[in-house]
């Protein structure tokens, strides 16, 4: 179970969009996200569902995003992770096996959303975007990716009068993965050393290691 939280690091960083109660339509919602949220404070509740509809995994923890570029997931429950964009590199921190993985971030986001959205780009550009129909009290858009060999199907994001509420992705697999937000905060302060990682003593370094 705990392999499947951890392939779902590429998406993390733009998972969450603000409160924008004045935009009348979920595409302007997320593209006014782009243009005004320079940083980001919520805690998540994610839950992986495979193509049967069994659930895989459920995970609790915040999420922090200072853009462009940088962005920390805390995983509390059910395994401590810590995803860290310092905006060179991401730092993925197995607390139980002691291990930091490390990859270039430019490499790493170049086919994910989280380049996107940790950066300075309106999602037009790389996204089919496309209103769908509501089955409950959310205003949903639906993002396809304009890459044929994206490493995911679409992203779709629900809003309510106060921002977004959740997201539900399908990768090319067909596994599912759902956040639920809580406790938005749009552009606080938040210190720089926030999106620092530094390696704990004794824990093993692999990748792209400065």
């Amino acid at each position: 179970m705990k392999k499947c939280a951890r392939a779902q690091w590429w998406l993390f960083a733009w998972l969450v969009l603000p409160a924008l109660a004045w935009a009348d339509s979920a595409t302007e919602r997320l593209n006014a996200f782009v243009e005004q949220v320079d940083r980001l404070e919520a805690t998540f509740q994610q839950t992986v569902i495979d193509t049967d509809g069994q659930v895989l995994e459920e995970a609790t923890g915040q999420f922090l995003l200072s853009r462009p570029g940088k962005f920390r997931w805390d995983y509390d429950t059910p395994f401590p992770q810590q995803i860290v964009a310092d905006g060179e590199r991401i730092w993925f921190y197995d607390v139980d096996l002691e291990q930091i993985t490390v990859k270039l971030q430019d490499e790493a986001l170049s086919e994910t959303p989280a380049g996107l959205l940790s950066g300075n780009t309106l999602p037009d550009s790389e996204y089919d975007i496309r209103e769908i129909e509501s089955e409950d009290a959310l205003l949903w858009v639906r993002l396809m990716p304009k890459e044929a060999d994206a490493n995911y199907q679409t992203v779709a994001l629900g809003f309510d009068d106060n921002g977004i509420r959740e997201m539900l992705m399908v990768d090319s697999f067909d596994q599912r993965t759902r956040l639920v937000f809580s406790d938005v905060r749009i552009n606080p302060e938040l210190a720089a050393s926030r999106f620092q990682f530094t390696a704990p003593p004794g824990v093993d370094v692999v990748g792209d290691v400065p």
